[in-house]
């Protein structure tokens, strides 16, 4: 795995690309108008991505569709501190479909505790929770 990083501009506007040619623009958070994520907000879409595949992989596998899958993920880091990490990450997953409340905290838990590769990277230094809602519903 390889990607490219090239400066756009005289701040911090950055144009990442990887082997295939799919184009991720990053920027400083605290300039006027950000031109792209920040890299920890990257950090974040990874952990939703990587896990959002698993999931969907784990219930396919069982010849379970979902109609939707949707994830709110929220980051917290401690002020002030150098460097500045997350400490904690909270996933809100929210799936649609004829899938039992059962098969699908078993497809997030899995994802989470086995699979997500970014989430075995993140939990060196934040703990990781997790809710999932399914139908409207929230899974307990």
């Amino acid at each position: 795995m390889k990607i490219r990083l090239k400066r756009l501009n005289n701040d911090y506007h950055f144009e990442t690309k990887n082997k295939r040619g799919d184009v991720v623009h990053l920027d400083n958070k605290s300039v006027e108008n950000p031109q792209g994520a920040s890299p920890m907000e990257l950090l974040l879409m990874g952990i939703a991505g990587c896990s959002s595949i698993d999931i969907v992989m784990i219930l396919k596998k069982q010849h379970l569709e979902l109609t939707d899958l949707q994830m709110e993920v929220e980051g917290f880091r401690q002020e002030g501190a150098v460097p500045n990490v997350f400490t904690g990450i909270h996933l809100k997953v929210i799936l649609e479909g004829e899938v039992s409340p059962a098969k699908a905290q078993r497809a997030v838990s899995l994802s989470m505790e086995k699979y997500c590769s970014v989430a075995k990277i993140l939990e060196k230094t934040a703990e990781i929770t997790y809710e999932i809602r399914l139908n409207g519903e929230l899974v307990e």
